[in-house]
């Protein structure tokens, strides 16, 4: 019987258990259906936003302010969870994977305190895809905006709700959100620019992708650091593939670690009700797997990418590298009778993956809860991770935005190599990134310094460029996610080869925040250069970003030396260094 046979009999033989996982309720029958914004707001017009729309309001320079703020507390500890039946040491926060959803409304505050609870690490948070316009130093990145949070100590984030979709938070110590600290965020806003046939009767939530992993991620960080060619590129093969935390395990791998594993661990379920549409907002929130995407019988209406709303089109199947997310609708027109299959696998020619096909189940209200689905997939439209992405001429954002000609135009060449010391890191111009979490450049920029040592890869863009472009030439082996801080990117242009000068849909390029770049390819972008701060721009694989593949864009230097930093971040660097001072840390990696 092959390994999806086993998982099939597995699943008949959980339906009726109460299954937990994680300890999380996202993939449950129980999780929350999503309202279509908070109502524990001012209403002024009857929305959160008065009367802002998604296709007469930039975005970027819009955003309300509705006088509220969202506060969260995470407790961040080391925790033994069992997401697929394995049980493991995780690091996770308020005791459960995925992590606690965010949900706000567009110009909301959010503020979260982090009690760091580790044993002997550090921690800090990123709010992925956050602007952080005024606030650069809770962008949570330790050594560029903040030290990290020391054990035992605790930093409150407080930041705006500019942009509304979805997205997701996830430490940025190390590869640390790899063993499990991150969770989906949910803001809600405008939504306009759907029609009849592309509206939804129900908002079904995050549905978060993530490959996972047996090993502790400093162990698997042994391997990426490593001087064998072969030990590094497989370092990232994960153990199995999860649906918001959940999945059955393949127990016969288990126990070729030596690991215990209870079968039938349950998978995620989705309730469907035939005639209507649901909103799901797609998460790949793995460390190294790119997803690909589908619900059995069903068709797929992306609606945004990002938190970029953009004009509707229909697939069978999604793709979503690294950090990136859609919003799908899709219409339940089904049997009412029936269950179908929802799958994500993990693209095996872009990634090592000992289990790359992740179930869960869509249900529909009068379906048997004991009887597992039936139905059979898609023909594989996506074969080829090089090629998966959507092209960047069939995405339009709703809110159309022409860039301006560049002040200002930087290249970057991404290889792999060894380094004087016989270690194979990968490079962006010939550089391998490494932090001082003692010494944010932030911290550093705000007292007039501009001089960073080759190896935190600080590039200055002065106070008067206003629209930066970059192109870069992947000259590495590997497909990179790659993901800017700070800012949206305009997708100019992406594709095999050398990049020929062409603008892909000039007068309103795609914008995102994550782009998929081939091997052997180029990606060009650009941005407004209009948020000081130190914003990273870097490859969203985990085990390549401790590798280095990263560089840090430190705009506006003489504006950066006039922001009030609060008092909080030269403390929680007081308390790390207090820390370091008795606990010696072993920094393997980029510390990113």
């Amino acid at each position: 019987m092959g390994v999806i046979g086993q998982i099939i009999t597995a699943v008949v033989a959980a339906l009726s258990q109460n299954i937990t996982n994680g300890a999380s309720k996202l993939g449950t029958l129980e999780a929350d259906v999503l309202p279509f914004f908070r109502t524990d707001n001012p209403l002024p017009n009857g929305f959160p936003w008065s009367t802002l729309t998604s296709t007469k309001n930039n975005p970027y320079t819009s955003a309300p302010n509705t006088g509220v703020t969202r506060s969260y507390t995470f407790t961040v500890t080391n925790m033994t969870l069992a997401p697929d039946g394995v049980p493991r040491p995780m690091i996770v926060a308020n005791g459960q994977y995925p992590g606690p959803t965010i949900t706000a409304n567009w110009g909301d505050m959010i503020s979260v305190t982090v009690n760091n609870e580790l044993k002997d690490e550090g921690t800090s948070i990123h709010w992925h895809g956050f602007l952080q316009s005024a606030t650069p130093w809770y962008d949570g990145v330790p050594g560029v905006q903040q030290c990290p949070i020391a054990p035992g100590k605790s930093f409150t984030y407080t930041f705006k709700a500019e942009l509304y979709g979805t997205s997701w938070w996830h430490a940025h110590y190390s590869a640390q959100y790899s063993a499990g600290l991150e969770g989906p965020i949910v803001i809600y806003g405008p939504d306009d620019y759907l029609n009849a046939s592309t509206t939804y009767n129900k908002d079904l939530g995050p549905v978060m992708l993530s490959d996972t992993y047996y090993r502790p991620y400093e162990r698997i960080l042994d391997d990426v650091m490593s001087k064998n060619e072969a030990t590094v590129i497989n370092a990232g093969t994960s153990d199995n593939n999860l649906i918001n935390g959940k999945m059955d395990a393949n127990c016969t791998l288990a126990a070729s670690y030596g690991l215990q594993c209870t079968p039938n661990a349950g998978l995620s379920r989705f309730q469907f009700t035939k005639g209507q549409k649901y909103r799901l907002r797609l998460i790949n929130s793995g460390a190294e797997g790119m997803q690909k995407f589908s619900i059995d019988g069903h068709s797929l209406t992306v609606i945004a990418n990002d938190f970029v709303p953009i004009q509707p089109y229909t697939v069978d199947m999604v793709a979503l590298g690294i950090g990136q997310r859609l919003d799908v609708i899709v219409t339940a027109n089904g049997s009412a009778t029936s269950s179908y299959w929802m799958r994500s696998s993990i693209f095996t020619d872009c990634s090592g993956a000992r289990q790359p096909d992740a179930l869960a189940i869509v249900q529909y209200s009068q379906a048997s809860s004991s009887v597992a689905p039936t139905s059979t997939p898609w023909p594989n439209s996506l074969p080829n991770c090089q090629t998966a992405e959507t092209p960047l001429s069939q995405v339009h954002p709703v809110f159309p935005i022409t860039p301006p000609t560049p002040d200002l135009t930087l290249t970057y060449d991404m290889t792999f190599h060894t380094n004087s010391s016989g270690n194979w890191l990968w490079y962006m111009n010939d550089t391998s990134a490494r932090v001082d979490y003692n010494s944010p450049d932030l911290l550093l920029a705000k007292l007039g310094n501009t001089s960073f040592p080759d190896s935190e890869s600080v590039y200055s863009v002065k106070d008067s460029i206003k629209s930066v472009r970059i192109i870069v030439n992947n000259q590495s082996p590997a497909l990179h996610p790659m993901h800017f801080h700070g800012h949206n990117m305009y997708e100019l242009a992406s594709g095999l080869g050398t990049w020929d000068g062409t603008i892909t849909n000039p007068t309103n390029p795609a914008r995102r925040d994550v782009h998929n770049v081939p091997a052997g390819g180029y990606y060009v972008m650009q941005y407004d250069a209009n948020n000081p701060g130190v914003w990273p721009f870097h490859c969203h694989i985990a085990w390549h970003l401790s590798g280095g593949l990263d560089v840090q864009l430190l705009e506006h230097p003489q504006a950066v030396t006039q922001l009030q930093i609060p008092n909080t971040l030269a403390q929680t660097c007081r308390d790390w260094a207090a820390f370091t001072n008795v606990d010696v840390v072993d920094q393997i990696d980029s510390g990113l």
